[in-house]
């Protein structure tokens, strides 16, 4: 393990302290020459021994340990006994005794040790094999993942967790999946995760097999449910929408998704640092989402940015929650809740009841994208529009980011939706007129 110097003697506690001292402090450990009496130093790391295999040994970082070295059927092994100064030079000396004694009787203290400890494994709780997996695998998975690997480990603790590990049986699995009420996606997740736990158990020879083996989901809940398709709002249905009686920091919202195509999230954190109104480009940074991207602004997006700019006051977000942004709450200044725009756009179509089909803040995105196809768009700049990356090899080495293209494909969008707007106000206009 380390490094020693002259033939064996035994040791002797001051001398053991004074070492121990003198690396902790930035040095280093030395000795006397017997025959001139000058100071020498010793290499870290440091094993000395005292006499029948028992050896100190001293690491750079000032860690003392006794360690017993023996011969096993032919084979060099070691036994940690403990460290030092929790363990004395004196019952270090004991102890090392008796496992001499254990293996002049053909036994293997190091051998016992390890079975001991491979026996206590055994008897792990699922609880504890969960513990293991987050600190070795999960903090080396990937963000999301990680979120999603962290829900389902906190229901199979909270249903399994007090159970031993290698007694969990598929008939476990099985009623963990039926008893979690979660949406069809989401016990996916958690039998994912599940059979990833007990891989990892079977790593470590806790199970003999995995418990997850053989487990199809649709026998346990049926058919997956067919994915919602997104929906495109057509040009009566984006009439009412522009025509909506809305929070007018909601409905200018609603617009800037519209005529940008960007995901709710990448407008719901953005600050007005990421906007050059010179230039008109707005650069969204990397984000879980997506890679990052400069978006060309458009007139009419660009009015609409500036508009709530002025509603924002001081706040650094384009969506800041709403209040006194002067004198911000103990929370500070920070973006509206995720859930914002969504409940938004419901109440209004609960409440106004118009004649438009109920539809998601991402619904905008698909409506831009399919709307920029009616228009001419193709389908590969429309899809680097809303930043998706190009299938197949193009999108792997295809770097170049259509800025120019995308521009003019967003100017066609822009409009499409000022047409839309100017009817919508010119309606307004004549019907007050009436009225008055």
């Amino acid at each position: 393990m380390g490094h020693s110097t002259g033939k064996a003697e035994g040791l002797q506690t001051l001398q053991l302290q004074h070492w121990v001292r003198a690396v902790r402090a930035g040095g280093v450990p030395s000795i006397k020459d017997a025959d001139t009496g000058e100071s020498i130093d010793l290499a870290l790391p440091l094993a000395r021994s005292d006499g029948g295999g028992l050896t100190f040994t001293l690491s750079k970082a000032g860690t003392a340990t006794w360690v017993l070295r023996y011969r096993s059927a032919g084979r060099a092994r070691e036994l940690t006994i403990g460290n030092f100064p929790d363990i004395g030079l004196a019952e270090a000396r004991k102890i090392s005794r008796e496992k001499r004694a254990e293996i002049d009787r053909a036994g293997d203290p190091a051998a016992d040790k390890r079975q001991v400890k491979a026996l206590a494994m055994k008897d792990w709780t699922v609880r504890q094999l969960v513990d293991d997996y987050r600190e070795k695998i999960l903090v080396g998975l990937g963000s999301s993942t990680q979120k999603g690997y962290g829900r389902s480990l906190k229901r199979i603790e909270h249903r399994l967790g007090a159970l031993v590990a290698s007694k969990i049986s598929s008939l476990d699995i099985v009623e963990l999946i039926e008893h979690v009420d979660v949406p069809w996606n989401e016990s996916r997740m958690l039998l994912t995760t599940a059979r990833m736990l007990f891989k990892h158990a079977a790593g470590r020879r806790l199970v003999s097999a995995n418990p997850c083996a053989g487990i199809e989901l649709t026998a346990l809940l049926g058919k997956r449910p067919s994915i919602k398709r997104r929906l495109m709002l057509s040009e009566a249905e984006l009439s009412e929408l522009f025509a909506a009686e809305m929070n007018r920091e909601n409905a200018l919202t609603v617009r800037v998704l519209l005529g940008t195509a960007v995901r709710s999230g990448e407008l719901r954190m953005a600050k007005w640092e990421q906007f050059d109104f010179k230039e008109d480009i707005w650069s969204v940074p990397t984000s879980k989402t997506g890679p990052g991207i400069q978006i060309p602004l458009t007139q009419l997006v660009k009015s609409w940015l500036l508009e709530l700019r002025a509603l924002a006051g001081a706040s650094a977000f384009v969506l800041p929650v709403r209040g006194d942004y002067r004198n911000a709450s103990s929370q500070g200044d920070r973006p509206i809740n995720p859930n914002t725009i969504g409940a938004a756009i419901e109440f209004w179509l609960i409440e106004q009841k118009p004649e438009v089909r109920r539809f998601t803040p991402h619904d905008l995105r698909s409506t831009a994208k399919s709307q920029m196809r009616a228009l001419g768009v193709p389908r590969d700049i429309s899809e680097m529009c809303l930043n998706h990356r190009l299938p197949g090899i193009e999108g792997i080495y295809d770097v170049h980011t259509y800025f120019e293209e995308r521009k003019q494909a967003l100017t066609m969008w822009s409009d499409f939706l000022l047409t839309i707007e100017r009817k919508v106000a010119l309606t307004s206009s004549q019907c007050y007129l009436q009225a008055a």
